[in-house]
């Protein structure tokens, strides 16, 4: 069922769209970073789409289109340990926004983060991360979102 703003909670046939999307906001990222797994992380990704879908910890969001998905949104709360910059250690995420780029520029992605930031609110989640596209960073600072205070390093194991 579907919200007033088109946005609904993902079900399992939207996995294969679901796949899609998410592989198109990779497709549009540059460096090797982003493309030195090959293809068969698209098999991994339809198999966690499916684990999560129900799951308490994710919140997986679509918006319907004409002939499949336009927009999708991924949510998802971690239980960190509590200290005075996050006082239940509940953490939320968000885990990748991303509209068809034949629907860009109707609200779609709004609408979605609009109703993951109800979700993390119901959850009490102390905070919400992200990580934003220059394109989608201005939708994130109107909605609330700052730099992060924390600088952030990764490693590959």
């Amino acid at each position: 069922m579907s919200d007033k703003t088109g946005v609904r909670q993902a079900v399992e046939n939207d996995v294969a769209e679901l796949v899609r999307l998410r592989a198109s906001l990779f497709e549009t990222m540059g460096d090797d970073y982003f493309h030195s797994a090959g293809d068969d992380w698209r098999d991994l990704l339809a198999t966690v789409f499916k684990e999560k879908l129900t799951a308490d910890d994710a919140r997986i969001l679509v918006v319907d289109g004409d002939d499949g998905l336009t927009a999708c949104g991924i949510g998802t709360i971690e239980q960190w340990f509590p200290g005075p910059h996050s006082r239940n250690g509940r953490v939320g995420h968000v885990i990748g926004v991303v509209t068809d780029p034949a629907y860009r520029r109707r609200g779609h992605s709004r609408a979605i983060m609009n109703a993951l930031l109800g979700w993390f609110r119901e959850r009490d989640a102390a905070r919400v991360d992200l990580y934003a596209s220059p394109e989608g960073a201005p939708l994130y600072r109107e909605l609330g979102f700052v730099d992060h205070p924390d600088p952030a390093l990764y490693r590959r194991p």
